[in-house]
C-alpha cells in the first residue's frame, strides 16, 4: 500500500504521440521524471528531438524521438515497426496527437472534418490497432497494458467557440475509447482524459488574450499545469490505476461543473 508501489512507472516503456511540445511534452516529462523509457513522436522533427534530448538530460528516465506525421497511415506503420525493432514490449500508449480548427459556421470547410477526424480519431484507432500485440506482451510480466487517449471537455459539452470538427472528433474519441475497453480487457485498459485549458499551441491564442477571464470562470481559478495532466497519466499507468478502464476523466479545473451550474 505504500505510495512508491502504487504509482511506480520506473522501467516502463511508453509511447507518447504529439510528445514534442504542449500537453504531450508535459506527459512525457512526467514519465521520464519517474524513471520510464519514453518514446515521443510528432510531426515537428526539431521540437521532437529537442524535447527528447532535454528530458533525457533531466532524467532519470530516457526519452527517444521518433518523428512522424501520424495523420498518415504509413507513418503510423513506420512508428510501430520502429518500436518493434527496439522493444520487446510496450507498457503504455498515450494517444495525444491532435489538431483543431475554428471558423464560423457559414464558412466552416469540409476539409476541416477530413483533417481532424483522420488525426484525432482514425489514426488513434490505427496506432492502437497496430500496437495491441506489443501492448499485450506486458501481461507476460504481470503488467496490464495501458492506453490513455487525450480527449477534451469540448467532446463532453458543446464549446462556446466554433470548433465543430474538433468537438465532434473528441466526442468520437471518447466513444472509441469506451468501445476499445470492452474488447481489450483484461490484458489492456483503455481510458480517456477529457482535458480543460492547458498551455499548448492549440490554446495559445485563447490563453494569450483571455487567460485571466478563462481561469476566473473555473472553480479552481487557474488553467491546467503540467503536473495536473502528468499526475493523471501516472495514476492510470501504475498499479493504483490498474482496475480503471472505459472511463472519461475530466482534468479540467471544474470546467464541466461550472458550465452545468450556468444552465
Amino acid at each position: 500500500m505504500d505510495i512508491n508501489s502504487l504509482f511506480d512507472v520506473k522501467g516502463k516503456v511508453v509511447l507518447v504521440t504529439g510528445g514534442g511540445r504542449g500537453v504531450g511534452e508535459m506527459i512525457a516529462a512526467g514519465y521520464t521524471a519517474n524513471g520510464a523509457k519514453v518514446y515521443i513522436s510528432s510531426r515537428d522533427v526539431k521540437a521532437c528531438e529537442k524535447t527528447a534530448k532535454r528530458l533525457t538530460k533531466d532524467g532519470p528516465g530516457e526519452c527517444i524521438a521518433i518523428p512522424a506525421d501520424l495523420s498518415k497511415f504509413e507513418e503510423c506503420e513506420r512508428v510501430v515497426a520502429e518500436l518493434e525493432k527496439r522493444e520487446k514490449v510496450l507498457h503504455i500508449l498515450v494517444n495525444n496527437s491532435g489538431a483543431t480548427w475554428g471558423e464560423e459556421l457559414s464558412t466552416y470547410p469540409d476539409s476541416a472534418f477530413t483533417k481532424l477526424m483522420t488525426l484525432n480519431v482514425q489514426r488513434v484507432f490505427t496506432l492502437t490497432q497496430k500496437l495491441v500485440p506489443l501492448l499485450s506482451k506486458a501481461q507476460e510480466g504481470g503488467f496490464v497494458g495501458r492506453i490513455i487517449n487525450i480527449g477534451s471537455i469540448n467532446g463532453v459539452n458543446p464549446p462556446g467557440l466554433e470548433t465543430y470538427a474538433y468537438s465532434a472528433s473528441k466526442a468520437a474519441l471518447h466513444q472509441l475509447s469506451k468501445h476499445l475497453s470492452t474488447r481489450l480487457g483484461p490484458s489492456i485498459s483503455v481510458n480517456t482524459l477529457a482535458l480543460g485549458p492547458f498551455r499548448s499551441r492549440m490554446m495559445k491564442f485563447t490563453l494569450d488574450n483571455f487567460e485571466k477571464e478563462l481561469a476566473d470562470s473555473l472553480p479552481m481559478k487557474r488553467i491546467g499545469a503540467p503536473t495536473d495532466v502528468a499526475a493523471a497519466c501516472l495514476w492510470l499507468s501504475s498499479k493504483g490505476g490498474e482496475w480503471v478502464t472505459g472511463t472519461v476523466i475530466p482534468i479540467d479545473g471544474g470546467s464541466l461543473v461550472a458550465t452545468q451550474a450556468k444552465l
